[in-house]
């Protein structure tokens, strides 16, 4: 494996490992707010103080707001607080269920860490881009697997038996190109009331980008299974008396495992980027849970986009890994070719 395509295997797993470990890498919850700090900026870690001394061990300085403007702090060096590694702080489940108090860092209360600095509400955006991480990173994995999952179910029965089946999946394949999944959303989102728990908008979220998405890798199945029952042991097979079940498990289907792998690397950014667009526009997952596309939402306006650079963190994590998924696609596209 080249060394783009390790790297790339390292973000994903970094990012999956982030995204799992939210609660424990997270100093604080995603709906936690602190209203004496909004729009505070990021707090600098320090090894030197201000008056040039070097520490061994890591601190920050408390921020002092000025009296004399709205969201404007400055460092108040007699405030030095020491950091801390599994630090105790605010309850969480690990994996959903372990009930947990340590976190990866922190400072002792009421002194607070902001290493990405804090939305309006005063909260932590480093703490809400690991838990939006779940929501939208996992939203790319559920949507691909769905649709994946239905490309292949759909598209080896149409390759594989071919006629009047293959002709029908087909002109429905054509009809799911055509439709525009966004205004679909628009419409199924317009029928739902106005209150609606984030897990069910993830799960309409999810469906709805997975399901009308499977016709592409369908089509591409489809070919791969045609050209694979027409080879001699295929046909051998088949006159040996083997059934369709084992002929498509032990011959074909394993056939169709590099164009699953190369569209699954394709398909997962583009559905983390469909459900941060969605969450941008306020269809997907509401306030106060945190998704990357909700928390850029602020930026629409245009003093916060002028004034907090760091409200565009969650945007800035979507480089890499949109840069993994697509390496790792051309990679597997080039073991595939050679």
């Amino acid at each position: 494996m080249r060394i783009g395509a390790r790297a790339a295997v390292l973000v994903l797993l970094l990012v999956c490992g982030m995204s799992l470990f939210a609660g424990f890498i997270a100093p604080y919850d995603y709906a936690e707010q602190d209203r004496q700090h909004p729009f505070a900026p990021p707090t600098r870690v320090r090894f030197v103080d201000a008056e040039g001394h070097l520490h061994l061990w890591p601190f920050i300085y408390g921020w002092a707001s000025k009296e004399s403007a709205y969201a404007e702090y400055e460092a108040d060096p007699s405030q030095r607080i020491e950091l801390s590694f599994f630090a105790r702080g605010g309850e969480y489940k690990l994996f959903g269920f372990v009930r947990c108090t340590r976190h990866l860092f922190g400072v002792p209360f009421p002194a607070r860490i902001f290493l990405l600095g804090t939305d309006d509400y005063g909260r932590d955006q480093f703490s809400r881009m690991i838990w939006g991480g779940r929501i939208s990173f996992s939203a790319g994995l559920v949507a691909a697997a769905a649709t994946l999952g239905l490309g292949v179910l759909l598209g080896t029965i149409s390759g594989y038996f071919g006629g009047l089946v293959d002709s029908s999946l087909m002109r429905v394949a054509e009809v799911f190109l055509a439709v525009p999944w966004l205004y679909l959303l628009f419409a199924v989102r317009a029928f739902l009331p106005l209150h609606v728990s984030p897990s069910l908008v993830f799960l309409l979220l999810v469906g709805v980008i997975g399901i009308t998405g499977w016709a592409r890798p369908a089509r591409l199945i489809r070919g791969v299974v045609l050209a694979a029952k027409q080879e001699k042991y295929i046909l051998a097979a088949r006159g040996l008396g083997a059934g369709h079940v084992h002929i498509l498990r032990r011959h074909i289907l394993p056939q169709t495992t590099g164009v699953c792998l190369t569209q699954a690397a394709l398909l997962i950014p583009q559905y983390i980027l469909a459900e941060v667009t969605l969450s941008f526009l306020g269809l997907g997952v509401a306030e106060p849970a945190p998704s990357w596309g909700n928390m850029l939402a602020s930026l629409q306006q245009y003093h916060v986009l002028a004034s907090y650079w760091w409200m565009l963190a969650p945007s800035l994590v979507l480089i890499p890994v949109c840069w993994a998924c697509y390496t790792l696609a051309d990679f597997a596209h080039e073991r595939l070719e050679s």
